[in-house]
């Protein structure tokens, strides 16, 4: 069999596993650890503590200290209220196109990695190559925020890492970190009609978010020169504001989801401490002046670092010689890479299909997309055997 029918038929197998973060990926786990296992690769689970998830750590070729690393994250978005044509999670094909949630998302990289297993049991491996695959990528990045220090822990440093997100095979040097927030308002409830014998959690739930856009102006100052990111400074997004019962109500109770996108680290630095003093000096005195029992509290969903573009990135040129590109360039979204970076590893992103094919109903790989990266892995088991 091919590698990409074999791609192909794992493909099918993964997107069959409905990991979408919400729920336990341990089956899919099972899956590929059974799969690796059986071309003799060195295999380990690491358990989150509410044991439901795990992380997939293995290894081919020697035990040795360095080698490369390939990485991809388990888990998937929803598909509640989306407008999927056929079964999400039942893998159709149409125009050298396969759908299904996950398919660019990552199980596609994936099943390529997976697919490489017997190429990598067969070959005399000088390095060795590592799997790595996370569970809850998409809330937060928790499965590599827990696996780095195990690894660190372990002395497992690898030289160099690959992520695999859907990048169309073009190679990302850098992308900006994320960091997601929701603040949580408790006010006092009243009838609408006496509004200032209780605490509007809604309406200060509204100021809070039009400081954010203050400070989101004020960040477009601190763009650093020759920034290469589109757009070049920290971002600001409000995702979600609710609140409140009915109309002759005054709401208990308010929440804002957020996030911010941050260049660099005193960005986030710079948000948080603005925001935080504008709580506590300005919001919750006005609160409490009516209520003492009101209260502003801020949960941390993920604070995960960007990929800093490097000068020498052993990484990136690898993966130059391999796909035989120039080009790199830099994106807006998030991945786990700034954390194997910070592992002192050279990392860079690049894997088959399109980010503007994720989160969306009837997502989708094409096919020339899975044999491209194909032909990455057969480039790589051979530098690795050279």
């Amino acid at each position: 069999m091919t590698s990409l029918k074999q791609t192909e038929t794992l493909l099918r197998d993964l997107i069959a596993f409905p990991t979408v973060s919400t729920d336990s990926n341990l089956d899919m786990m099972a899956y590929m650890a059974n799969w690796l296992e059986g071309f003799g690769a060195r295999v380990d689970l690491f358990h989150d503590e509410t044991g439901r998830k795990a992380n997939l750590w293995a290894t081919f070729g020697p035990a040795t200290d360095g080698g490369v690393l390939l990485s991809g994250h388990s888990d998937v978005v929803p598909v509640e209220e989306q407008p999927w044509s056929r079964d999400p999670f039942g893998m159709w094909e149409e125009n050298d196109k396969l759908f299904g949630r996950g398919t660019c998302d990552m199980k596609g990289f994936i099943a390529a990695c997976l697919a490489m297993g017997p190429q990598f049991a067969n070959m005399n491996l000088r390095r060795p190559v590592h799997f790595c695959f996370t569970h809850d990528e998409e809330v937060g990045c928790l499965g590599a925020r827990a696996l780095v220090p195990e690894l660190e822990k372990r002395g497992i440093r690898p030289t160099m890492a690959i992520i695999g997100e859907p990048t169309e095979m073009r190679i990302i040097e850098g992308h900006k970190g994320c960091c997601e927030y929701t603040a949580r308002f408790t006010g006092l409830e009243g009838h609408g009609s006496a509004p200032d014998r209780g605490v509007n959690a809604v309406k200060y739930a509204v100021r809070y978010v039009a400081r954010l856009m203050e400070l989101e102006e004020e960040l477009k100052a601190r763009t650093p020169a020759n920034s290469r990111f589109d757009p070049p400074w920290t971002t600001v997004n409000i995702g979600r504001l609710a609140g409140g019962v009915a109309h002759n109500v005054i709401p208990g109770r308010a929440e804002v989801e957020w996030e911010m996108r941050p260049v660099a680290w005193d960005d986030a630095d710079f948000v948080k401490a603005h925001i935080n003093s504008f709580v506590a000096d300005t919001l919750l005195p006005a609160m409490r002046s009516v209520y003492p029992k009101a209260d502003i509290q801020t949960d941390v969903i993920g604070e995960v670092v960007g990929l800093e573009p490097m000068e020498h990135n052993e990484a990136r040129d690898l993966v130059r010689r391999l796909t035989g590109q120039n080009a790199c360039e830099l994106v807006p979204f998030g991945t786990e890479a700034g954390l194997f970076q910070g592992l002192g590893t050279s990392t860079v992103v690049c894997g088959p299909g399109s980010i503007a094919q994720a989160h969306k109903p009837d997502e989708f790989i094409a096919r020339s997309e899975l044999k491209a990266c194909i032909d990455m892995l057969h480039g790589l088991a051979g530098n690795l055997a050279a």
